[in-house]
């Protein structure tokens, strides 16, 4: 196994730097990159280095230093090369922050990773081993990347993310090719950074936790609280939940009250960071109070009423099953609840409207139609060995 060697690179600290290296990367036909940041105690992530390798360049930016770095960010949503990264959901959230767009011709080497059937999702370190014979030191993955100055050590870390992405790129790229899956890819790329895109504009209040089982008029208090939660974690630059806890949500709606004096009284309230802000508490909920009914969240039926849990729990089952037959990471493909979706929605028809994940796209060719002759009785699952890691494999009965 070949370990790292000292790597030689540029540092980019002004805005004249960033102006001159992005138009040399805009020459480079691919275009290797990475992010390191800090999010424990932000409201959103603190973009601290962005590291990026193309050819004959390997540059480190300091965003601490050139706090603007949108020409860059600019340069990746600019379709006309090829953008590779690793597991790169915040790279894709940094892109729209800064750019407003999507980065073009992303190939995100761990997706592609699982549909060729390897182990998914998989660090960096790992994959790299695995397709390069490269050993990738882990010695800096606790690093606060906000400290200044940064030792020559965590910058020889840093850059060694991206000297290999190309590389793995190359044969990735062949295998997915050649395994016919190149349009696949293509299409979860895109699928993956809209619903980013989607989720950094959403409100998520349905996401608090504990929420779910409450009435209405709570579920609206809930809502409104979350708003007032959001624009304060914003305004103070703090994760959301440190400002006001899910707990203690929940309390404050089942007690339905906007009086500051029951807001106070509800145990966990009391303490020092909401003094000032009962009123505005009150005030919050004192508009989901007033919310006429026809307007209130309404609870979700849910899709899985009518679906057997032994019928839901065999289909999730041979997910593995389909996976192992197409040589497909299972994570990729869907999960229980995206089962229960396909079931309901075959069981009943239209009437549960929107067409599940497993029916769309590529994930139709390879799990919906199967699914569905499965429920039809048209296909049927054998133990094809026993001593397999996955023993299964669909059969047409005879």
């Amino acid at each position: 196994m070949k370990t790292g060697i000292t790597l030689k690179f540029e540092t980019i600290n002004t805005a004249e730097e960033l102006e001159h290296l992005c138009d040399r990367l805009a020459l480079k036909p691919i275009i290797s990159f990475d992010t390191e940041f800090v999010s424990e105690d932000r409201y959103r992530p603190q973009l601290c280095l962005i590291q990026v390798a193309a050819e004959d360049i390997i540059a480190v930016i300091d965003p601490l230093k050139v706090p603007d770095t949108t020409p860059f960010w600019d340069l990746l949503a600019t379709p006309g090369r090829i953008v590779i990264a690793h597991a790169a959901r915040e790279e894709i959230r940094f892109c729209y922050r800064y750019s407003g767009r999507p980065i073009a011709g992303l190939f995100d080497t761990q997706l592609a990773a699982g549909f060729v059937g390897m182990e998914y999702p998989s660090s960096l370190s790992n994959l790299v081993a695995r397709l390069v014979g490269v050993k990738i030191s882990k010695g800096e993955t606790r690093t606060n990347w906000r400290n200044r100055p940064l030792t020559d050590s965590q910058l020889q870390y840093a850059v060694r993310d991206v000297t290999e992405l190309e590389a793995m790129y190359k044969i990735l790229f062949a295998a997915v090719r050649d395994a016919g899956r190149t349009g696949w890819l293509e299409e979860e790329s895109a699928v993956a950074q809209q619903e980013i895109h989607d989720s950094e504009n959403a409100e998520n209040w349905q996401r608090v936790s504990g929420a779910a089982g409450l009435p209405a008029r709570q579920l609206e208090i809930i809502r409104q609280l979350w708003r007032w939660r959001d624009r304060r974690a914003r305004q103070l630059d703090q994760p959301a939940r440190r400002v006001f806890r899910d707990d203690l949500m929940v309390e404050v709606a089942r007690a339905g009250s906007s009086d500051p004096k029951v807001i106070r009284g509800i145990r966990g309230m009391e303490f020092r960071n909401f003094h000032d802000h009962y009123s505005d508490i009150g005030a919050a909920i004192q508009t989901a109070l007033d919310m006429p009914d026809e307007d209130l969240p309404r609870r979700s039926r849910g899709r899985h009423t009518s679906t057997s849990p032994m019928l839901a729990q065999f289909l999730s089952t041979s997910i593995a099953c389909v996976c192992r037959q197409h040589k497909i990471a299972p994570m990729i493909v869907g999960n229980a609840d995206e089962v229960r979706d396909l079931i309901a929605y075959e069981l009943e028809g239209e009437r549960r409207g929107e067409v599940p994940v497993l029916l769309q796209g590529w994930r139709g060719k390879i799990v919906g139609e199967p699914f569905r002759e499965l429920i039809q009785g048209k296909l049927a699952i054998k133990v094809a060995d026993p001593h397999a890691v996955q023993p299964l494999e669909f059969i047409r009965p005879q």
